[in-house]
């Protein structure tokens, strides 16, 4: 690990006097460990001149796979010192993701026998929390991407566009994509802010969105939620890394998916 993270610094700063500086080490001796990882690889990494330091194809490659190698150790160590601590889960959601339906989920949990006390990240990044070692299992819309993931389904959730309660839409029953797309607030991808934060804006006539329909426990009366007819239901799902083992999550699992079957404006997973 140590050679490898030499080769890293080297290749950052493609000078051997600035990554043996940036290390705390002499130049000599980053020099003869690299050249012992060449040796031993049986490629050249680096090709050098007395005047410049260039990555060759191999290294390219092996610098990629290298940062791979150490992302995971770094998350490797997280999960051990957290079997270490006293057990907890650590969930993973993006504000907004399932409003509800998280909530209904922890509450349950933690009243089962086995259950461990359950802490919440929010962030916008549920798999790379996932991959860091940050977070034990997130819950996520199902169309990301989780290579390296094991995955549930948990519910399926209809499309509503949110909208102000004073819209010339929001009279109807129902509204389309394309008619959403016409209005000069409507934004296709919703902004990374909190619920909170986008039901003011829409109440304000500054936004109009599309969200899931578990928004609806948690809009009151400032905002209309209508469906949209042309938008398929989005796959809720709880992900977590492949291959790891934890058996609270599974409990956990198991919690969320009856949490979703119990709630009204949710879907049942395929």
């Amino acid at each position: 690990m140590r050679e490898v993270e030499y080769f890293i610094t080297l290749a950052e700063e493609l000078h051997f006097g600035r990554a043996a500086e940036r290390l705390g080490i002499a130049q000599p001796p980053l020099s003869r460990a690299i050249g012992r990882l060449e040796r031993r690889l049986g490629v050249r990494l680096f090709e050098r001149t007395s005047r410049r330091v260039e990555l060759t194809a191999a290294g390219g490659v092996f610098l990629a796979e290298s940062r791979r190698v150490l992302d995971a150790m770094d998350a490797a160590v997280r999960r051990a010192r957290r079997a270490a601590q006293r057990q907890r889960l650590v969930v993973a959601t993006r504000p907004g993701t399932g409003p509800g339906l998280m909530a209904r989920t922890v509450r349950a949990y933690e009243r089962l026998p086995g259950a461990v006390p359950v802490e919440l990240v929010f962030t916008n990044d549920q798999v790379g929390a996932l991959h860091s070692g940050a977070a034990d299992i997130g819950l996520m819309c199902g169309r990301g991407d989780l290579d390296g993931m094991a995955s549930v389904e948990v519910a399926r959730e209809a499309a509503v566009a949110l909208l102000p309660p004073d819209h010339r839409l929001s009279r109807l029953s129902a509204v389309t994509s394309a008619e959403l797309a016409g209005e000069d607030t409507y934004r296709e991808l919703c902004p990374a802010d909190t619920l909170d934060q986008i039901v003011e804006l829409v109440s304000l006539g500054q936004l109009i969105v599309v969200a899931g329909a578990s928004v609806t426990h948690r809009i009151g009366t400032t905002i209309v939620a209508l469906p949209v007819t042309d938008i398929p239901a989005t796959r809720l799902v709880l992900a977590w890394p492949d291959g790891t083992r934890n058996a609270a999550r599974a409990l956990f699992v198991r919690t969320a998916k009856a949490a979703a079957a119990d709630d009204g404006s949710l879907g049942r997973a395929s």
